[in-house]
């Protein structure tokens, strides 16, 4: 499950998407709904609603920003997903508390987290940047410290998915296609036109996404198999 908003500043209201990837791989649209973005009770509905719906089994894991209403939903409705943070977006909220002339080279080190071969080697290079960083920019380190364990999750899945689940990329696509539809029209009519134009906009862009590599590997995922650094770990006699 990916979960990605689009605010809208003035009302602080966003639109709620969620995507998600079925058992053969398949990326499909599964909620386009209008709520607050910090707002617990929007998340609720929206994800009550999917079980409501047929949604029994709990996804295995959500892959989201800091969104703090999406979050405090999840860990209610479905409390066994596992929780991924989008290292794109907190990149962005790291740098962007950093002085210009350090973001190069802070952006440097928090690739070494996120590229490393194995969760220790993150963990490794996690406590070098709290370590160099913390001293003048404490909260810093404290925007990354915060969600260190949200943001190694990845580890605990095969490494042909990693790509897939450290970030919120696949539907960064479509919400560009969504705002600019939304920025020529100005005024989109009333609130179900909205969401139907937005709906409708989705999902035809949702016709281009491709299929999660090996796909197969799902299977185990669902199935409760372990894996440690992206390698599925023996069942034990």
């Amino acid at each position: 499950m990916k979960v990605r908003l689009e605010d809208d500043a003035n009302k602080k209201q966003c639109i709620l998407v969620l995507m998600g990837a079925t058992v053969d791989g398949s990326k499909e649209l599964i909620a386009v709904l209008d709520g607050y973005r910090e707002s617990e009770q929007s998340w609720s509905e929206l994800l009550l609603d999917l079980k409501q719906h047929g949604l029994a089994i709990a996804p295995k894991i959500a892959v989201g920003d800091g969104a703090l209403g999406f979050w405090a939903a999840l860990r209610k409705v479905f409390p066994e997903t596992r929780e991924q943070r989008c290292w794109v977006h907190k990149t962005a909220n790291v740098l962007n508390k950093l002085p210009k002339s350090v973001q190069p080279k802070a952006k440097g080190d928090i690739h070494e987290i996120w590229q490393a071969e194995t969760k220790a080697d993150a963990e490794t290079a996690f406590a070098h940047f709290l370590e160099k960083y913390d001293a003048k920019y404490p909260k810093v380190c404290e925007c990354l410290r915060k969600d260190q364990d949200e943001l190694l999750a990845f580890y605990d899945f095969p490494a042909e998915h990693w790509g897939h689940l450290r970030t919120t990329n696949p539907i960064e696509s479509t919400f560009a296609t969504i705002r600019l539809r939304h920025r020529k029209t100005k005024d989109n009519g009333t609130r179900r036109a909205s969401l139907a134009m937005m709906f409708k906009l989705a999902q035809s862009a949702s016709k281009k996404w491709r299929r999660l590599r090996s796909h197969e590997k799902i299977a185990l995922v669902i199935e409760g198999r372990s894996f440690k650094d992206g390698i599925m770990q023996e069942s034990a006699a």
